[in-house]
Order: C-alpha cells, then structure tokens, then sequence
C-alpha cells in the first residue's frame, strides 16, 4: 500500500530555466553569463583581470561538478565551487564579499522565479491530505534554503512532511542513501513509497533499485517515455491521484 510521495522539484514541480525569458525581457544576461560576470566584478575590484580568463576556469569548475555529480551523486555548495575558481585563478576575496558572492548566486531563482507546472498546485493540496510528502531534489545552484522559499511563497511548503536536499545531506540522487533517508524521515518502508520525477537515471533507476516505486513525469519536458522503466508515466497531474491509485491495486492483486 503506497503511503507516501516524494518528489523531485526541476522538472517537475518548477520548470527548469522558465525564468530566462523574464531574465531577457528585464535586460539581463542568462544566469550563466550573470554568475561569471559577478566573480569577474568583485575580483576586478581588487586587483584588474581579463573576464576570459574568468569564463575559461569558470567553464573548467563547472565541467568537474558535472562531472562529480554525475559519478560520484554529489554536488559541490556554491561556495565550495567559488572557493575552486579562486584557488585556480589564484585570487581570494575578503569573507564580507565572498559570503555576498555565493548569496547573490543561490538567490538568482528568487529574483526571476521559475514557473510551476501546470496543475502541481491542484494536485500537491489533494495528495497531502491522503499521503506523506517529501522533496527529494538535487541543489545545483539554488540550495535547499532558497527551493523552500520558492515553495513556500506559492503556498505549497506545508504540505511536505519531509525535506531532503543534496547541498544539506551531501549527496544526490541516484545514491541510495538520498532514498534511505526519506524513508526514516516520513518513517515508511520502501515498497509503501513512490517517487516523482522527471530523469530516468535519477528518479527512476536510482528510487527503483532502492526498493521504491517510480513514475515518471513528462509535464515540463520529455526525456525518454518510450524507453522508460518507470511504473507508469504522465504528462497531466490531474492524473497522478488515478496513477497511484492504480499502484495500489496492482499491489493488492499481487498479494
């Protein structure tokens, strides 16, 4: 009997860059250009430096987090990935302005928001009252602290019972403790949880090996429904209530 939901945000709950039109239409450069030009600015107030070479070690800083992220299911804090780019261009900053650095990265999101997909709302206010909740999401840029005021300020934060972010846990999805960790919060085992979301490596294979059941959400953007191991896949929430209802029976027939 599923007794519990936990959901992947990107892709999911939020549509992932919906804010760089609203970026453009405002006059600002996407996030990435935004991100190397603030490290340019405030170390070319201390001492003058080629914004090329800024983007060059920035490109490489960013190559090896995809990279650790991908192998090794962790993601570097932004400051742990700032602190890189000074070490390789041989620069440091004051705390004060290192602190207002990695701010002005992890709270991007907050000043031009992504949208929802379309119906999350709808469906998260059904689902609390039936189910235990949980996020499950990877922080890339914006971390755990900044997706829960995104949350929040749209009204769903409250109907989540558990949190689990990888710049707070320090690891991401696929690795099996980023599950295991969701099953001792809501204090479910892990046939009686399905997860949410959007990438077949992560938030199918990754909950499905750890014991969980998995759909696969296509909302926001399609990555492979055709070859999906996933449980069941939907691309409208008002069918996700119906979905784990049919998990339910399929359970009970196959006792």
């Amino acid at each position: 009997m599923i007794k519990g939901i936990t959901f992947d945000l990107w892709d999911t709950v939020f549509i992932d860059d919906s804010d760089e039109p609203k970026r453009r239409a405002a006059g600002r450069p996407s996030k990435a250009v935004e991100r190397r030009q603030l490290v340019h600015r405030f170390l070319a107030q201390h001492q003058p430096i080629d914004p090329a070479t800024v983007e060059v070690v920035y490109n490489a800083a960013d190559a090896a987090f995809r990279k650790v992220w991908h192998d090794h299911h962790v993601t570097w804090t932004v400051g742990e990935r700032l602190d890189i780019i000074f070490k390789a261009l041989k620069r440091e900053l004051p705390e004060p302005e290192r602190k207002e650095l990695v701010r002005l990265h992890e709270e991007m999101e907050l000043e031009f928001r992504p949208d929802f997909v379309p119906g999350v709302h709808e469906a998260l206010a059904a689902l609390h009252k039936r189910y235990k909740l949980a996020v499950i999401s990877d922080a890339i840029f914006s971390p755990g602290r900044c997706l829960r005021t995104l949350l929040a300020d749209e009204g769903l934060l409250s109907y989540f019972d558990a949190f689990i972010f990888s710049d707070e846990i320090g690891y991401s999805k696929p690795a099996p403790i980023v599950f295991k960790t969701a099953m001792e919060k809501l204090g479910l085992a892990a046939h009686e949880l399905v997860h949410i979301g959007d990438r077949e490596h992560n938030d199918i294979l990754g909950p499905r090996q750890a014991g969980m059941h998995a759909l696969l959400c296509t909302a926001a953007v399609d990555r492979g429904a055709a070859n999906s191991s996933a449980d069941a896949v939907f691309n409208d929430y008002g069918r996700l209530p119906e979905l784990v209802d049919a998990l339910n029976r399929k359970e009970e027939n196959g006792k």
